[in-house]
């Protein structure tokens, strides 16, 4: 059994896969929990103490899991809330006392590879042209891609708990998604390959935000990421349900068929992420990848663990 953990800067993930057997597909289980490690981020400090303290329950729950399934091949790692700390070698050595799991902090670019692959391993058809955009807690990573070949990759550091966090009122978030945006279009001309109009790229989407907003238009009481993979969600559907949500309360939102208890005050700063994105790009729609990462610390996981 392999073992995938993505300590993120809102979610804590778990992949876990059997081998795979000849004539048969391999058993696959996934576990995750809103820990918000990126949360009450603390300038000059670092993570806050009760931040890390959820995490850490949440992980050594993951290692009884591990335990009982006697998990050989194990990969843990942290992204841009890590990246960002001060106190990330701290947070480490915990996890290791704790756990005994080693937990390594990835960089932005290596987040952007390994979301790649994931992404691209649910997409059909696979595009011609794409450009994937994982929008996290604390990083943004845009991945443009021709067909299963990664042409540009880079990590922003702006994702929705920092939006919501240190970023005060909406035309704040405004121009630092704007900021963003622009940077990612002078990178992205700085390296380009292959020339594609903006409005030849298959947008994809992929990460809490785009996947809760599918769930929320499929009306999803019973999550199947099966039906969020390739769902598409038009931007006047977005617009319309920023409008619907600004309305109502925090727990009123996390009511709603789809959406999960802790997401709902990180909603509106995702769907104005992906409202600015759909703008900036000129698209009308976006389709929805429920597989990046994680899966992408998989598939390196099993391909290093068999080789």
């Amino acid at each position: 059994m392999s073992a995938a953990i993505d300590v993120g800067s809102n979610t804590v993930r778990m992949l876990l896969r059997s081998p795979s057997l000849k004539g048969r597909q391999p058993e696959q289980r996934y576990y995750q929990q809103i820990t918000r490690l990126g949360g009450g981020y603390i300038q000059g400090k670092g993570l806050a103490p009760e931040s890390m303290e959820r995490t850490l329950t949440v992980l050594s729950g993951f290692k009884d899991i591990l335990e009982q399934e006697r998990a050989s091949h194990i990969r843990l790692v942290g992204t841009a809330a890590l990246r960002h700390a001060e106190n990330r070698e701290e947070f480490v050595k915990r996890v290791k006392e704790r756990t005994g799991l080693n937990l390594e902090i990835i960089s932005g670019r290596e987040e952007a590879r390994l979301s790649a692959a994931g992404i691209l391993s649910v997409l059909n058809p696979l595009p011609e042209i794409s450009l994937l955009i994982d929008i996290g807690g604390g990083s943004t990573e845009f991945i443009l891609c021709s067909a299963e070949q990664v042409i540009f990759q880079d990590s922003y550091p702006l994702g929705v708990v920092r939006l919501s966090e240190e970023y005060v009122g909406k035309s704040a978030r405004k121009v630092a998604i704007r900021q963003m945006l622009e940077q990612f279009d002078r990178d992205l001309k700085a390296v380009e390959s292959i020339s594609s109009p903006a409005a030849d790229r298959q947008l994809v989407g992929t990460a809490g935000t785009i996947t809760t907003l599918a769930a929320l238009d499929l009306q999803m009481t019973n999550y199947d990421r099966r039906q969020i993979n390739n769902h598409v969600l038009n931007y006047a559907w977005l617009r319309q349900t920023k409008v619907y949500l600004n309305g109502l309360s925090v727990s009123a939102r996390e009511a709603l068929p789809g959406i999960e208890t802790g997401r709902g005050d990180l909603i509106l700063p995702g769907l104005e992420v992906l409202l600015q994105v759909l703008e900036h790009f000129r698209q009308t729609h976006i389709k929805v990848a429920d597989s990046g990462l994680l899966e992408g610390v998989m598939f390196d996981l099993e391909k290093h663990s068999s080789g």
